[in-house]
């Protein structure tokens, strides 16, 4: 186990530390590198002087946060109605969902829907819309909908509690482990998600912040950034720069995770059990 958490956080630790460390230094330096080498943070000054990250940023706000709204009011909303009892072709539905898992109709055609019927070519709403309801998720929430006890849904209905007051005030608050998981699923799946941007969108100030770090790391285009840079000094200061963008685009995700870990597993728990 102490070998699998070396080989695990080792990467992290280099990154980190080449991050922190002198360019010149950096360039120099070879084999292990633990602790910074010429502790500086002007590679970081150099990526927030970045217009595009700053615009990607906020970009990739905006789509996990409404997107992440999105996806749990219309998850919900679907597993609540695929969990309760009574209500008329449940299985048969379920099977049409679960085929899309396996078969679907490719790139082509979800680009031609995208941006010629839905119209949303160039527009955040295309990294969001296409996948509003992830079919894995819907399971899992299904699953612990279902584990909700039918006596608390006719005892809120005997109290002239309609469908909508008995999802939000009482099965959603009961789920709230497994509506943490559902957060963490699909806000890291937003967070990380680059191929939809590059398929949708053309207009560089609508970039999320994983787009302008691909471009960074393998276009390798650090020009705005080194351009106060000798030319000597391009290269050092270009890797630098590279490895604090990682830092950047990483940490933020990372600090959500030691703040949902409990819900996460019991979450967890609960959909595999009765799965």
């Amino acid at each position: 186990m102490l070998f699998m958490v070396v080989v695990t956080l080792y990467p992290f630790i280099y990154v980190l530390m080449s991050s922190l460390s002198d360019s010149r230094l950096l360039m120099s330096h070879t084999g292990a590198l633990l602790w910074p080498q010429g502790f500086t943070f002007e590679a970081y000054k150099l990526v927030f002087l970045n217009p595009n990250i700053v615009r990607g940023y906020s970009n990739t706000l905006f789509v996990v946060t409404v997107g992440t709204i999105l996806n749990l009011v219309l998850t919900s909303m679907g597993a609540y109605v695929l969990s309760r009892k009574g209500v008329p072709w449940t299985n048969k539905v379920m099977l049409l969902i679960v085929f899309t898992m396996f078969f679907s109709g490719g790139m082509i055609p979800s680009y031609l829907l995208v941006n010629n019927w839905l119209g949303l070519g160039n527009n955040l709403f295309a990294l969001i819309i296409p996948g509003l309801i992830s079919t894995w998720n819907l399971i899992i929430l299904r699953t612990s909908f279902g584990s909700i006890p039918e006596s608390l849904i006719e005892s809120a209905k005997i109290d002239g509690a309609q469908d909508f007051h008995i999802l939000f005030r009482v099965v959603i608050p009961l789920s709230m482990p497994v509506i943490a998981v559902m957060i963490l699923f699909y806000g890291v799946q937003h967070w990380n998600a680059w191929f939809s941007a590059m398929l949708y969108l053309r207009d560089r100030n609508l970039f999320p912040l994983q787009l302008i770090l691909r471009e960074i790391l393998i276009q390798n285009s650090t020009e705005y950034m080194t351009s106060q840079s000798s030319a000597g000094e391009v290269e050092a200061v270009g890797e630098s720069i590279k490895y604090a963008t990682i830092m950047v685009a990483t940490l933020p995700i990372l600090f959500i995770y030691p703040f949902m870990q409990k819900y996460f597993v019991k979450g967890v728990m609960i959909g595999s059990i009765k799965g």
